[in-house]
Parts: structure tokens; sequence; C-alpha cells
């Protein structure tokens, strides 16, 4: 991916195919022997890193479990579930609330533009530094939501992180978007996916040999469906019980 491009037009966009691939999207627990081609796989990371995330700091990373040993050993951590024994490929997703301090810096060195607009400067130079920092024993962070609290009062203001508990939970949603961008790009290039929380992470942390500050969100097992790698029908609860228009 070219970090430097440029804006481009917006493409027409067919929302029936969009709704396909939304509603084919199914968790399959058994999947063929059937490889995903290197391209394929490449392009749906690339999809996967185009999500949303919190100030572009993009707490997140992808291990890519392929060799049939590890992938072995992932599938037992992960309760030898069908879906991550028969999965062409497992994908760790990993949430890094440890990384914005880094990823800071190179939102300031890798700025695709000529010229960086002060305000973006001085949110990563100076906000980022302390909104997201706890301090030695999240002390900093314990003074943070005191003067939230303070503050808040008479206006709106931000309301934590706060802490490192905190952190984890802001890393943790970024990165489930990420997951998701993943797993519908899968299905749009014709595979499919299973995001497992079914699974030991003490294990797959070791097997990975991830970082200590890292958190394994899911890991999701991809690959082509197979004729049985759907068991039950889809259904949802009935959506005037979960939407609410205010």
């Amino acid at each position: 991916m070219n970090a430097k491009a440029g804006p481009t037009s917006l493409p027409e966009i067919d929302v029936e195919e969009f709704r396909k691939v939304v509603r084919s999207r199914r968790s399959i627990r058994r999947f063929t022997d059937d490889p995903i081609p290197e391209q394929v796989l490449e392009d749906c990371l690339e999809l996967a890193t185009l999500a949303p995330n919190s100030s572009n700091l993009q707490p997140w990373e992808f291990y890519v479990v392929q060799t049939p040993e590890l992938k072995a050993k992932v599938a037992h951590a992960c309760l030898g579930q069908n879906a991550a024994k028969s999965a062409a490929v497992l994908i760790v997703v990993v949430a890094r609330p440890d990384s914005w301090r880094d990823h800071a810096r190179q939102a300031l060195k890798d700025w695709p533009e000529e010229t960086m607009p002060p305000i973006v400067e001085k949110y990563y130079r100076k906000v980022a530094p302390i909104h997201y920092n706890q301090g030695p024993l999240g002390v900093l962070g314990l003074a943070k939501k005191a003067a939230g609290l303070a503050v808040g009062l008479t206006r709106p203001v931000p309301r934590g992180p706060y802490s490192h508990c905190e952190m984890k939970i802001w890393a943790t949603k970024s990165t489930a978007l990420a997951a998701q961008n993943l797993m519908l790009a899968l299905r749009a290039h014709g595979f499919d996916s299973c995001p497992m929380e079914g699974f030991d992470e003490c294990r797959v942390r070791k097997l990975i040999k991830l970082p200590a500050k890292g958190l394994v969100t899911m890991v999701v097992a991809a690959g082509r469906r197979a004729e049985n790698g759907v068991y039950n029908r889809q259904y949802r609860f009935d959506q005037r019980q979960l939407v609410h228009y205010l």
C-alpha cells in the first residue's frame, strides 16, 4: 500500500454486492484443503489495516500462522476447534495498547503530505502524550480522571482512557474493527473465516512470541468453506429490540 497516495474521487458502489458479502459471511467451522493465494491474503490484510481507528494510531498487529507445525500447535491452543484444525491459515489478531507513543512519533515522521496541519502536529506532539500516558502505577491517569470529573461539571470533556485497563479497551475496540474488515475482505475474495475467542491465551502468546503488553483479541481461522462448514441456520434477534431511535 502506498501510504503517500493522494485523495481519490469516490468510486461507484453496488450496495447489493456489499449486501451479498455481509449476508454470506458466516462463522465457518470446517474448511477445505484449498490454500489461500498469497496475493489474496496480502490484499485482505491490507484492507484490514484500512479500518477506522482511534487517532490513526493503529494499535494492532496481525500474526499470520501458516507453517503446518506451528499452525497445529496454535490450533491445539484453540481447544482443538474444527475451525482451527482445518483452516488454511490462522491469523492471531493482537491489540497493542502500548504502541501509541511510537505510533504517534511515526505519524509525525510519515505524514503523507508535504505540510502537516499545525493542529495535527500539535495533537501528536503534545496532546497524545498526555491523553494516552497513564504514568507510573497509573498515577497520571488518576490525576486526569479527577480533572475530567471537575471540568466535566460545566462542559463536555473526553472521559478516559484513565487507566492501563482502559487503554486495553481502547486498543481492543480499534483492533476489532480491523478484524471485521479482514473477515469481510476474505468473503469478498471467495474465502471464509471464523473468529475464535475460545483459546488458551497463555499458550497462544507463547507460541507466537507475543510481546508482554500485546493482547490477543481473537484468532481468525481462514480458508475456503467446506460443504459442512456451516453448522446452523443464521438468526438474529428482532432489530426493534436492539435498535433505538431517539
